[in-house]
This record gives structure tokens, C-alpha cells and sequence, in this order.
């Protein structure tokens, strides 16, 4: 498969053409929902999420059969100016570790009957330092958005995208502060574990950086600040809103990126659920800024798409009651 798209235009122009929600198939299965054996309502979230889904997919009784969940990596030059607890090796290692099956992402994916791929994306060659030039030249930004957009399966009916790459919450931190403004204090987070000078330099680094690159739309920011995980990320929710796949996002760097699509075109992200709000500083003023809220509350901030893959089991069962439930009148029960 190859990307429907050779430049950047045309890719905007796939975002503005996306389709929509099947109105028919979302009136059916809400007229379902209120059939099913329970007091209207009694699900809570889980008949919303449902019907959601029912309508992405074009089905008013659907399954979830075929998630996919895929995992981006990418290096940032900005780790230079020290932002980040750990080197940027460490992105490698845990591409391998993931390759191997030994990370979380990995038991979580296989927990959810997910299958799980990985995509390194010129790890020895870091992203430009976005306080000295734009993150990605055009050449290089598209190259991520074609490599997210041809991982999705056309067969999945689930997607979940998640990340890696050390550095990459002051990229997220940097692309929320260009697109909603405030100050760099309010979006950025301590990532992998820095100590206050780190959260000091991660705060100078942002602000530096959407000085220099302030203006634009939100696919402008994610050239500029973002990295090539983040890239990717974004041209596989595009590619799932082509094909009709619901997504589940994951924590703070892929709703940064998934934020990217929402502030360039309105309704891009209708067809994503929020997974979860990690612990991550910013990520539930990011969600509230999206009008997303989340499925799952655990206090995790792994990443690695850990938490959107954590939320298909409960999208799984939101469906699974929808579809599988017996009506009033299939059940023989009284219709209060």
C-alpha cells in the first residue's frame, strides 16, 4: 500500500474531504440502545461510546474483531539542550525491547487481542532543534505523515496509535502552547522524570521555540516542533478517518499531535475517543481544549500508546453489550 498522497497539499486536502459519521447507521443503533434490556441510560458512557462506534463503522449492531494498535518512534535533536532525563539511545533500545515483545505495550496489545506493530522512523538521524529551525524540512515531514498513513491496516476495524522517542513530551508541550497559548509553564510536564533545572530548561526551550516558529495552522506547528512519531501518529488518524476506523488516542504527546488535526480542520477528530488522561501536567487541560474526556483515569504515563490500548477492552465491551444484548421483545421482558 502507498500513500494516497505525494505532497502536502494534497495531504491537507484528504483532512478537509474526510468522510464522515453514517447518520443511518448511528440512528440505527441508537434506536437499538433503546431496546435493550436495561433502564434507559443504565450503561452510562459505554451506550454513548457504542453508538459512536456503530456510526464510524457503518453498522448499527457492530464488533470489534480486528484492533490494530501501532507504535511510532523518532529522535529530536532538541535533547541537546538537555530536556530529558534519559539519552536519546534510549529510544533504540526500546524499539528493540518492543521488536522482542518485552515492554507493556506489548502484554497490553496481546490482553486486548490487538495485533501490535512498530515503525522506527531515521532514528540515527535526529529531528532538527526547532530553537534554531524548523523541526522538519517538507521532504522529511511528509515522509513521516506517508509512513504513519501506510501502517494502518485497511482491515482493522480499531485503531490505537502511540509513541517513543526521548524528548518528545517538550515537543507535545511546545506544539500545545503555539496552538492554545498561555504560558510554556502550563504545558510542560517533568516526561521521563526530569528535576526542577530540567523543568526550568524545558519551559526556556518551548518558549524559544514557538517564538520562532508562532503562526501558522496546526499542521505548520507539528512541522516545526513536533518529531516524526508525532508525524507519523497524525497521518495514521487520517488514514483511519479515510477507511472508516475509530481510534482511541493515547496520553499527552499523542493527543498534542492528534490536536494538529483539530486546529487545521473542524471535525478531524470525530472519529477519535480520548483512551485515557495520563499524569502527565498538562495532558487534561489538552483533553479539555479538544472536548475530550477520557475513558480512563489511572495515573499512567508511560506512553507507547499503553493507555489507548488499555481502553479497548472497555470500547470492546461497550459494543459487545450493545450488539449482544436481547431487546424487550426478544427477551420477553416487560418495556417499562
Amino acid at each position: 500500500m502507498s500513500a494516497d498522497f505525494s505532497t502536502l497539499a494534497e495531504f491537507r486536502a484528504l483532512l478537509a474531504d474526510a468522510p464522515s459519521t453514517d447518520a443511518k447507521a448511528k440512528g440505527e443503533a441508537e434506536d437499538r440502545n433503546g431496546q435493550l434490556t436495561k433502564p434507559p441510560g443504565a450503561l452510562g458512557r459505554l451506550e454513548d461510546m457504542a453508538i459512536w462506534y456503530a456510526g464510524w463503522r457503518g453498522n448499527g449492531r457492530p464488533s470489534i474483531d480486528a484492533p490494530q494498535v501501532i507504535v511510532f518512534a523518532g529522535n529530536h535533536g532538541v535533547t541537546a539542550q538537555g530536556v530529558s532525563a534519559f539519552p536519546a539511545e534510549v529510544t533504540e533500545q526500546m524499539v528493540l525491547n518492543f521488536q522482542h515483545g518485552g515492554a507493556a505495550i506489548n502484554q497490553l496489545s496481546k490482553a486486548a487481542g490487538a495485533t501490535m506493530d512498530v515503525y522506527a522512523l531515521s532514528l540515527d538521524t535526529p529531528t532538527a532543534d526547532f530553537t534554531q529551525e524548523p523541526a522538519m524540512d517538507d521532504a522529511g515531514f511528509l515522509e513521516a505523515l506517508k509512513t504513519g498513513w501506510d501502517a494502518v491496516s485497511p482491515d482493522a476495524d480499531l485503531l490505537v496509535v502511540g509513541e517513543m522517542g526521548i524528548g518528545n513530551t517538550t515537543s507535545a508541550a511546545a506544539i500545545a502552547n503555539a496552538l492554545f497559548g498561555g504560558d510554556a509553564e502550563d504545558w510542560v510536564g517533568r516526561g521521563t522524570g526530569v528535576d526542577d533545572a530540567g523543568l526550568a530548561i524545558k519551559a526556556r526551550v518551548v518558549r524559544e521555540g514557538v517564538a520562532l516558529h508562532g503562526g501558522g495552522d496546526g499542521l505548520d506547528a507539528l512541522q516545526k516542533l513536533g518529531g516524526r512519531e508525532l508525524a507519523a501518529m497524525v497521518g495514521a488518524i487520517v488514514r483511519a478517518r479515510s477507511l472508516r476506523i475509530p481510534v482511541i488516542m493515547d496520553g499527552f504527546i499523542c493527543t498534542a499531535a492528534a490536536a494538529t488535526l483539530a486546529s487545521t480542520q473542524d471535525g478531524a477528530l470525530d472519529h477519535v475517543i480520548s483512551g485515557h488522561v495520563s499524569a502527565e501536567a498538562a495532558h487534561h487541560a489538552l483533553l479539555g481544549k479538544l472536548g475530550k474526556e477520557p475513558i480512563l483515569s489511572l495515573g499512567m504515563r508511560l506512553g507507547e500508546a499503553s493507555g489507548g490500548a488499555l481502553a479497548i477492552n472497555i470500547l470492546k465491551s461497550a459494543v459487545a453489550c450493545h450488539s449482544g444484548m436481547a431487546t424487550f421483545a426478544e427477551a420477553g421482558v416487560s418495556d417499562g
